[in-house]
């Protein structure tokens, strides 16, 4: 039997750690994937330090997988050997929950997450179930595509499915990973779109990528700032910072939305004369299932692409810290020597 390259987390909390393992097989209904690219993701923390009770270590992270189908398990027959396929946050129904039984599997409430459920993409091999995959599209290389599977499926699904509709006002709180992928988005789904962040050091940046207008939160009151603007009919909070995102809210506008996709550590303070005033709400979000080939395709169509620092497998535990640290522009990808 074959054997492979793979960065495992033993236990919760551990260093990540370089191993051999052998290459697995498909079971029913699954294909085996020779891993391309793997990108990095905040949510890999919940592997990495152990936050869900539920993981069974050891465990290989990752959610942002793009490689080609090498093999198809029984009962697989629309997917082809050679077909270059993405896996993102989805990877597959859990098949138990209410959702799942009325044949609803875009809505399961349990579903399967590469790197968290199972073994995911800081390998050179995975397997993963076939309803999990995408297609990915000629335009893009498999370091380029691995960020949209995941920060990029998610602010293109939040921003697609907002109340906004094109010339609104939309505003995108944190130009990082998910940030600089959510003003992409936003200019070329028509809005007006407005960058909220600390500092003038990401400013420039704000405005090659399609704002239209930067806000400093340490310069000036953002929320006053968005008012004088009209109002925003949505608020994409990108930052995993509780106070930035409470302080924002009275930025919103008559019926206006702040969605939030990224995951705070703390409470968010909120006072319920903030959502009367205006009807305005406040809303989590996340991609479903078919939603990941719209995020890719959409991508390809208005030429939208990653920023990204790319590393070798073996250096995945410096592209973690790199990116917990925020410390990469903007989202680190591991590829696999070949």
């Amino acid at each position: 039997m074959s054997t492979m390259r793979a960065m495992q987390v033993r236990s919760a909390g551990v260093d990540f750690e370089l191993v051999r393992r052998d290459v697995p097989e498909p079971k029913d209904g699954e294909v085996l994937i020779q891993v391309e690219a793997c990108g990095i993701c905040h949510g890999d923390a919940i592997t990495k330090e152990g936050r869900y009770r539920g993981i069974t270590y050891p465990r290989v992270p990752g959610h942002e997988v793009v490689g080609r189908i090498r093999a198809l398990g029984a009962d697989v027959s629309y997917w082809k050997v050679d077909q270059r396929v993405g896996v993102g946050w989805y990877g597959g129904p859990c098949l138990k929950c209410d959702a799942c039984q009325r044949g609803d599997l875009d809505k399961c409430t349990n579903i399967l997450t590469p790197g968290i459920s199972f073994d995911g993409g800081y390998a050179e091999w995975m397997t993963v179930s076939a309803r999990a995959l995408a297609p990915i599209p000629a335009e893009f290389d498999a370091v380029q595509a691995a960020p949209l599977l995941c920060a990029g499926r998610t602010t293109f699904s939040a921003l697609r499915g907002s109340g906004a509709k094109g010339g609104d006002l939309v505003a995108v709180q944190g130009l990082g990973g998910l940030g600089h992928m959510a003003v992409q988005f936003s200019k070329k789904l028509g809005f007006r779109t407005v960058v909220l962040s600390r500092g003038r050091e990401k400013e420039e940046l704000a405005y090659q990528l399609g704002a239209q207008t930067y806000i400093d939160t340490e310069a000036a009151n953002p929320a006053d700032e968005l008012r004088k603007l009209g109002g925003a009919r949505v608020i994409l909070a990108t930052a995993p910072d509780s106070q930035a995102i409470s302080a924002i809210i009275n930025g919103l506008g008559s019926d206006g939305e702040l969605i939030i996709v990224s995951a705070p550590s703390d409470p968010i303070q909120i006072f319920p004369w903030q959502l009367f005033q205006g009807r305005r709400a406040i809303k989590g979000w996340v991609a479903s299932r078919s939603e990941t080939a719209d995020a890719l395709n959409f991508s390809a169509a208005a030429k939208i692409v990653p920023m990204i620092e790319v590393f070798p497998l073996e250096q995945a535990a410096l592209a973690f810290e790199k990116m917990m640290t925020a410390k990469v522009r903007f989202r680190s990808v591991l590829k696999m020597d070949r």
